[in-house]
């Protein structure tokens, strides 16, 4: 196949921001290609440059063997349709389509004619005296496509041409248009950030990420062999978890060793490891190669989509004690005053320095008058020590209004899951009904009350904290002590099967080595 069209390091920038870094792309004669990724990855850059509409910094652009840098749009070989069609609405469907033509002085026989064919190719005929602002969107899209066809360029550029269209008139088009296609045997360069346009009709797809291109290939080496986890994620559905190569075929992930077939790399490289979803097999718990529980099930029209859990994150319970709020009243300052008892971590008072503030906003403190004011609070007197026990703080404003509560100052409860390589801790805690119902965020706000934190045990580098338990109503809390736990998200995997199952359910994953794709570890993310 000939080479047609050639970026050789290609480098753009807008105020100072690179957008494309170095790009390298050979794209072939009567291909459709595919410039696949989200929105800002250079892609619509990409191929403005191609079509002269915009100049590289650095870099050149070969076509059909020639430098095309110094080419303007209208002598290159090359048109384009855009996402906004861009017809002209005091012309019909006909004149709309010849516009190009009649620029070149064509006579009307020769104007007719491919007129003609190309209202055939795109199934308008019959359309060519209409009022384009009166077709439907796919019908004025056919027009575009038309109107460029007809001057009868090398290459066609389609930048994200289908993005007004409904879903239905999307799916009818991307068939269109690779016929169409196949019919006038040009090349085609299709931008889009769809996965399934760029599956259904290119030849190429070339997957593009923060102005760099991650990987080539055809839509089935893409989909089956992706790079890295980041094209394994942005062309269909992935399950991608943490790996480390035992053997050349023999990896290790979700605490247990799996054979595989790919021997690209070395026994101790930590690799991301892919499933699809459609790969697992649903079989009873004694048959997987995994067990694991329903979490939910969607229905999808032709299978059921599944979230199987099959490792429980690591957790921590406390205590929240919730208590009446007790405002302290100095009538000779008509001001009130209010703090919780609270909890501290003894490593905190040893390691960091607790300001006055710090406890303020640890006990919750807070002083206002009877105009509702709020009141600073000037002073804070305690007689916290670095060691284990019960002691007493005062808060109080500067017309000596104050509230006297307990800190109860604890050893800290870790919880260290060594097998998953992560700890956690979070601290029992005292607040008050109001300050339960007033929350407009309940998760977040009791992770804040509880101090609730996790990290990884080797670099204690953070770890998010995903799921938040309770079992109270926070409309209609009431006194007393309810537990709350802290967990880190476990394995959960997406799995497709025409099996109807209900949450709750327990299930065995089935899948084999070939099921298993293995991939360098992605440099960016989406």
């Amino acid at each position: 196949m000939r080479k047609l069209i050639e970026f050789r390091n290609i480098v753009k920038s807008f105020d100072g921001q690179v957008v494309l870094k170095g790009v390298n792309l050979n794209i072939y004669e009567n291909e459709f290609v595919t410039l696949l990724g989200p929105s800002g990855c250079g892609k619509t850059t990409l191929l403005r440059i191609l079509g002269g509409f915009l100049e590289q910094d650095e870099g050149t652009v070969i076509f059909d063997g020639q430098c095309i840098d110094k080419v303007p749009p209208y002598k290159r070989e090359i048109n384009t349709v855009f996402q906004r069609y861009a017809l002209f609405p005091h012309l019909n469907v006909f004149e709309n389509i010849a516009f190009g033509l009649r620029l070149k002085k064509l006579g009307n026989d020769i104007i007719s004619q491919k007129v003609n064919r190309m209202l055939s190719l795109v199934n308008l005929e019959g359309y060519e005296k209409r009022n384009v602002t009166k077709l439907s969107g796919g019908q004025q899209q056919r027009v575009a496509i038309a109107r460029a066809l007809v001057n009868e360029p090398n290459v066609l550029l389609l930048d994200e041409p289908l993005g007004a269209l409904d879903l239905k008139l999307r799916k009818e088009m991307q068939r269109e248009l690779k016929r169409i296609q196949q019919e006038v045997g040009i090349t085609f360069i299709f931008v889009t950030h769809d996965q399934e346009e760029a599956l259904t009709m290119s030849d190429k797809i070339v997957v593009m990420n923060a102005g760099e291109i991650e990987q080539i290939g055809t839509p089935l080496e893409i989909y089956n062999e992706p790079a890295n986890a980041y094209v394994a994620r942005f062309i269909g559905e992935s399950n991608i978890v943490t790996g480390l190569m035992k053997t050349e075929t023999k990896v290790r992930f979700d605490d247990r060793d799996f054979d595989c077939k790919d021997y690209r790399f070395k026994p101790g490289e930590e690799v991301d490891v892919l499933i699809r979803p459609e790969d697992f097999e649903i079989v009873k718990p004694k048959d997987g190669v995994m067990r694991g529980e329903v979490k939910s099930s969607v229905f999808k029209g032709v299978h059921y989509e599944l979230m199987v859990e099959t490792r429980i994150g690591t957790s921590k319970t406390v205590k929240m004690n919730v208590v009446t709020s007790h405002d302290m009243y100095n009538p000779s300052t008509q001001e009130k005053i209010s703090a919780n008892d609270f909890y501290v971590d003894l490593d905190d008072l040893e390691n960091k320095e607790l300001t006055d503030q710090d406890f303020i906003s640890i006990a919750n403190a807070q002083a206002w008058g009877e105009d509702e004011r709020d009141i600073s609070l000037t002073r804070v007197v305690h007689n916290i020590e670095k060691q284990v026990g019960v002691y007493q703080i005062t808060f109080g404003t500067d017309k000596k209004t104050e509230i006297t509560v307990k800190v109860y100052v604890i050893h800290p409860e870790y919880v260290e899951d060594a097998r998953h390589n992560i700890g956690i801790s979070a601290l029992d805690f005292f607040i008050t009904p109001e300050e339960i119902k007033e929350s407009m965020a309940i998760s977040t706000d009791l992770k804040t009350w509880a101090s609730a934190e996790a990290w990884n045990l080797q670099d204690d580098s953070p770890i998010e904290i995903t799921d938040v338990k309770f079992d109270f109503d926070p409309a209609e809390i009431t006194e007393g002590t309810y537990e709350i736990t802290f967990a880190t998200q476990g394995r959960e995997y997406k799995v497709e099967t025409t099996e109807h199952l209900e949450a709750g359910d327990k299930v065995g994953l089935s899948f084999g080595p070939e099921d298993i794709h293995l991939m360098r570890k992605a440099v960016h993310e989406i």
